[in-house]
């Protein structure tokens, strides 16, 4: 991979092209979102490496569902941090979201999903936090700012 800020392909894209011979391309943008320049081959070839895996992940998922999430949580060390029913529900999720996105073409759910579940996980590592979040809730929203309930 090689980086060039975003302005670097209106200023002299004769000296970005040249790099994809040899790498993909990364346009770091200040204000937006940065961009990928890929050839079309390797975007290709990545894209069905992804289709083969996630379509064997999808068999053993059928003929074993069990080693399939197995499989996908040796991925996720920050499982450990869930509560047990929690962590087969992240699993079996995520899992669900890589499949359909395989099949698709559609990864973005699937990386929302990823995000949301370890932000979950973190939350759950915090003791005070993890704490809170064991004891039921009132709906309440907490005590008020005068300490009334």
């Amino acid at each position: 991979m090689k980086t060039f800020p975003f302005s670097a392909l209106a200023r002299d894209r004769n000296e970005v092209f040249p790099e994809l011979d040899v790498a993909d391309v990364l346009l770091e943008r200040r204000d937006a979102e940065n961009v990928w320049l890929v050839r079309d081959e390797r975007y290709q070839a990545a894209r069905a490496a992804l289709l083969t895996l996630a379509r064997s992940m999808t068999i053993v998922a059928r003929s074993n569902r069990v080693l399939a999430e197995e499989a996908l949580a040796e991925d996720l060390p920050w499982l450990i941090w869930l509560p047990e029913h929690e962590r087969l529900q992240c699993v079996r999720e995520l899992l669900a979201h890589l499949l359909a996105g395989a099949d698709t073409g559609e990864l973005l759910p699937y990386a929302r999903a990823r995000r949301s579940w370890t932000s979950t996980a973190l939350a759950w590592s915090d003791p005070e936090i993890a704490r809170d979040l064991a004891n039921p809730f009132d709906g309440s929203g907490g005590q008020s700012i005068d300490g009334a309930g």
